[in-house]
């Protein structure tokens, strides 16, 4: 996985983040921004797992790599 596809998963976590906490934030404002935080981690942990040989969601995954491979340069 090239470092392009990265930065576009940090991107993407960052857009997850904040369509989650915004609109949250006018029903609980206190708790917008964790679980605004908690759903880009989400993303980006399902995308790149830890310690995990065989993660699930692997066709998801290739999904998304497919489509960044077909518009990023690299």
């Amino acid at each position: 996985m090239s470092t392009a596809h990265q930065i576009v998963d940090i991107l993407l976590a960052g857009l997850i983040a904040g369509l989650v906490a915004f609109p949250m934030s006018l029903v609980a404002p206190r708790a917008a921004t964790s679980v605004g935080v908690a759903a880009a981690a989400a993303f980006y942990f399902s995308r790149h797992p830890w310690g995990v040989d065989e993660a699930s969601g692997r066709e998801y995954n290739e999904q998304l790599d497919e489509l960044y491979e077909r518009y990023l340069p690299f």
